[in-house]
């Protein structure tokens, strides 16, 4: 049987190796002589703080003893919050996630402790602390997936909005995981958890679960703004105010994903009827400055996609006033979108857009690091049309001989598709760069053939390979 190492025999090792007395050590570790003895002696349990003091006293890292801790106070023995919950905060604190995976695997045979680790998660994630809460949130659902509650769902819907990031296949997983806990929540919380859902489904292109959700939302979000109004303007119990957004934004940004589903789909005619729906915001009864700010934003999109849609249907005399509205705007966070319907237009009905792309060189270069502040879309909606932007653009300058700008963007766009993990867009590109290869300069060919290496590198390490050297 293999003996377990425990803090309090480290210590007193320790404390013999020095030749230091109780008092002493507790001098310098700023503790009393009484309490280094009794943890010496075994007969009073260890704080976390004391741990760190005592830690810091042996000159060792910080959370050098976390391991110990967990197996001499907390596994096999009966839970104390007390003692777990500062503990936890510190592991977070250390990134020791370790630690707060086996303390999670320790306690939560227990249903009883789930409301508490579940209050530690959201206190993590207020804080920032987003893998430490993911572990949390993810061992009070395993705990609790028989029991149908709604801190089940709340947990999932957090799971899910911390698993989002660049790989789109891991997004697409995290969603559909997600989607059947939706009407688990709170009817007021369903609003911003369809929003945030239907936005990954939008980088995804997953246009008829965007039309789906976006049809849900908007259903939900109009009885909730019935009811807030209802009996004399007198509001429901259940707040609104924990809502991300103004209430009738819900209402409104369905119909502009509507339209988009729409212009998806080639359905200009239709985009433009959901756009007149979400322009017209006369029916909204709150006149506070957030919604004023909002009904703006609603204004300034329907006029922009109002240009969109008639150019792509085919009036392309509307492009110098597009570009003019561009300029005026001059909203930097929506300028991917813009130049990305210019491009559009150009590539379909084969304009000569070289003045205008040499009117924006600036705005284009610096696309990349756009702010998302005040914009309902998500960082992945952004970096999927950047990439697509980006693909539009290399198509452009390539099939008008202007080689070094196209394979620069193309470039672009496929190591950009493969940070995604799209691997549709990503064929694409690599289509693309060998219809044009025999015009690529040597030193691109070297860079996407060390590209395309590293691809298949990773994919090797990633999934493993047979061994084929000589």
């Amino acid at each position: 049987m293999k003996h377990t190492p425990t803090i309090r025999a480290e210590l007193d090792r320790y404390l013999q190796q020095e030749g230091l007395s109780f008092a002493q050590f507790g001098h310098i570790a700023d503790m009393n002589r009484g309490a280094v003895s009794a943890i010496v002696t075994g007969n009073k349990p260890l704080s976390v703080n004391q741990l760190d003091r005592i830690t810091e006293a042996m000159g060792l890292p910080e959370g050098y003893f976390y391991d110990l801790f967990v197996e001499n106070y907390i596994i096999d023995h009966p839970p104390n919050m007390r003692r777990i919950e500062p503990f936890l905060f510190r592991c977070a604190e250390l990134d020791q996630l370790d630690a707060i995976r086996r303390v999670v695997g320790a306690i939560m045979d227990n249903l009883l402790y789930s409301p508490k680790l579940f209050e530690i998660a959201e206190e993590l994630l207020e804080q920032g602390r987003h893998a430490a809460a993911l572990l949390l949130y993810e061992g009070v659902a395993e705990a609790e997936k028989y029991q149908h509650s709604e801190r089940l769902a709340v947990c999932q819907y957090r799971i899910f909005t911390i698993q989002v990031e660049d790989d789109q296949s891991k997004n697409l997983s995290a969603a559909t995981i997600f989607e059947v806990f939706v009407e688990r929540l709170d009817e007021v919380d369903q609003l911003d958890a369809l929003k945030d859902l239907a936005n990954v489904y939008r980088s995804l292109r997953k246009w008829d679960k965007v039309d789906e959700i976006a049809r849900k939302m908007r259903a939900k979000a109009e009885i909730q703004y019935t009811l807030k109004h209802q009996q004399n303007g007198r509001e429901r119990p259940e707040s609104t105010d924990k809502l991300s957004r103004p209430l009738f934004v819900y209402i409104s940004y369905a119909d502009l994903l509507c339209a988009g589903v729409c212009e998806a789909q080639g359905d200009y005619q239709q985009a433009l009827d959901y756009t007149y729906t979400y322009a017209n915001l006369d029916w909204v009864k709150e006149t506070d400055e957030d919604t004023r700010h909002w009904i703006s934003l609603f204004k300034g999109w329907a006029e922009g996609n109002t240009y969109t849609y008639k150019l792509l249907s085919g009036d392309i005399s509307l492009l110098p006033d597009y570009v003019e509205y561009i300029v005026a705007s001059k909203i930097d966070k929506d300028m991917v979108t813009k130049l990305l319907n210019v491009m559009y237009a150009a590539n379909r009905y084969q304009l000569n857009v070289n003045d205008i792309l040499l009117r924006f060189k600036p705005e284009i270069n610096s696309l990349s690091e756009q702010s998302l502040s005040g914009n309902m879309c998500t960082q992945q909606v952004l970096s999927e049309q950047f990439a697509r932007l980006s693909y539009e653009l290399a198509y452009y300058y390539l099939h008008r001989d202007h080689y070094t700008d196209g394979f620069k963007y193309l470039m672009y766009s496929m190591v950009s598709y493969h940070t995604l993990n799209n691997e549709t867009y990503y064929i694409n590109c690599l289509g693309l760069f060998e219809r044009f290869r025999a015009h690529a300069d040597p030193e691109t060919k070297e860079r996407y053939s060390k590209f395309i290496e590293k691809v298949w590198l990773d994919n090797v390490e990633k999934n493993g390979s047979f061994d084929c050297r000589d």
